[in-house]
């Protein structure tokens, strides 16, 4: 009886083991797919001719037109199928169709493409400017959110100008969407680039009702892609207030303190020649205040890092006085930085996309409740001070 408790137990686990390894019923066969890497939304702006109008008196208003471009790699754009001796071809294949609606034009793409469309590798969405000016982002993404086949992590971002651009290259065995996706891996390494948005973020950000920001790509005549900036969406309309520059980006960097690492340029007071400091650390704390009805915030901005390259030639690096000379010097740099991101966030777009109404809501339930109704405004009126405490750790391998 006791073998026969082994044997079966021992069969059990050879079962459990092997079933792992067994085919899947609803594997699909590479050769067989359009693998979708990449998507592009883009408004078309169409004028109604005089027929077109008379013809739809009485019937359904005229509706937004959306172009769509998908951008595909298949066996064949990969080299797989490639003849010896061929000149390359692309990596990549773009179709686009338009419609006024996303998940019926989509599928309409089936009359022109042989492969089977699969989205499960979807990396990027890129929404352009018109677009996103015109028609609020919850409505745009709905379907790519609600779509199981999509990949929560995949990206967002908003172009500046026509977002097919985006997903264009001049070098034969460039994929424009894994480009993006790797640019974006910047964040790292520099205060210019936002930490990736993905549509999981996307989803609660839009059911927030608050402003937020997204990462803005452009587009240039020689088919380069390049991240500059980022665009402003606010948070009661869900569309496109406008774009922040690179410097004012920095800013806001600094302002919440998710900064992994970048460089800031500062000008030596006595000298006049460039001093170049690296982030080691950042962190950032916001303090909101209430005294009756006047809410004010104070920022506290403390950051350790090294000096990475100096002009200074006439200075030993390792010198107190020096030191403390370029400390004040980055602090003032970086005051500069926060003074005009603030100036643009609070008194131009009026939108606060760095969490100002958060850290109000967390110490101050009671006052949110109120304040949360137009935020927005509200934040524009309210009093920000800020203090920046940089201390240099490292001055690198040269004491010079």
């Amino acid at each position: 009886m006791k073998h026969m408790t082994i044997r079966t137990l021992f069969s059990a686990l050879l079962v459990l083991t092997l079933l792992p390894l067994t085919g899947c019923w609803s594997n699909k066969e590479i050769e067989d797919l359009g693998l979708i890497v990449g998507t592009s939304l883009d408004l078309e702006k169409q004028e109604e001719s005089r027929e077109e109008s008379a013809g739809r008196a009485g019937g359904p208003p005229r509706r937004d037109r959306i172009t769509i471009t998908n951008q595909f790699v298949t066996a064949e754009t990969t080299g797989k199928g490639t003849k010896t001796g061929s000149s390359p071809q692309k990596a990549y294949n773009n179709v686009s169709e338009t419609g006024d609606t996303i998940l019926p034009t989509l599928r309409n793409m089936v009359l022109r493409i042989e492969k089977h469309a699969f989205a499960e590798h979807s990396k990027v969405i890129i929404v352009g400017e018109d677009l996103a000016r015109t028609l609020d982002l919850q409505k745009i993404l709905d379907f790519f959110i609600r779509e199981q086949e999509m990949r929560p992590s995949g990206l967002l971002l908003i172009a500046q100008n026509r977002a097919s651009k985006t997903l264009e290259s001049k070098k034969p065995m460039e994929i424009p969407a894994f480009k993006l996706v790797e640019m974006t891996h910047g964040h790292e390494r520099t205060t210019k680039i936002l930490p990736p948005t993905t549509l999981t973020k996307i989803e609660g950000k839009l059911h927030s009702g608050t402003s937020f920001l997204l990462q803005n790509v452009v587009s240039s005549s020689n088919g380069d892609i390049k991240f500059s900036g980022a665009a402003v969406i606010e948070g009661k309309t869900k569309k496109l207030r406008g774009f922040l520059n690179e410097q004012e980006i920095e800013g806001l960097t600094w302002i919440t303190g998710k900064g992994k690492g970048g460089l800031v340029k500062s000008v030596d007071k006595k000298t006049g020649q460039p001093i170049i400091y690296e982030i080691l650390s950042m962190k950032s704390k916001i303090k909101p205040h209430v005294d009756g009805n006047d809410i004010s915030f104070n920022i506290e901005i403390e950051s350790e890092g090294r000096i990475a390259e100096h002009w200074v030639v006439s200075e030993k690096t390792m010198e107190t006085e020096f030191l403390k000379r370029t400390e004040k010097a980055i602090e003032k740099e970086v005051e500069r930085l926060v003074k005009n991101a603030l100036d643009k966030i609070q008194h131009e777009y009026k939108t606060d996309v760095s969490g100002f109404g958060n850290k109000l809501r967390i110490k101050y339930p009671h006052i949110w409740k109120t304040a949360k109704k137009d935020w927005d405004q509200t934040f524009s009126e309210v009093p920000i001070k800020h203090e920046v405490k940089i201390t240099i750790k490292d001055y690198g391998t040269s004491d010079e």
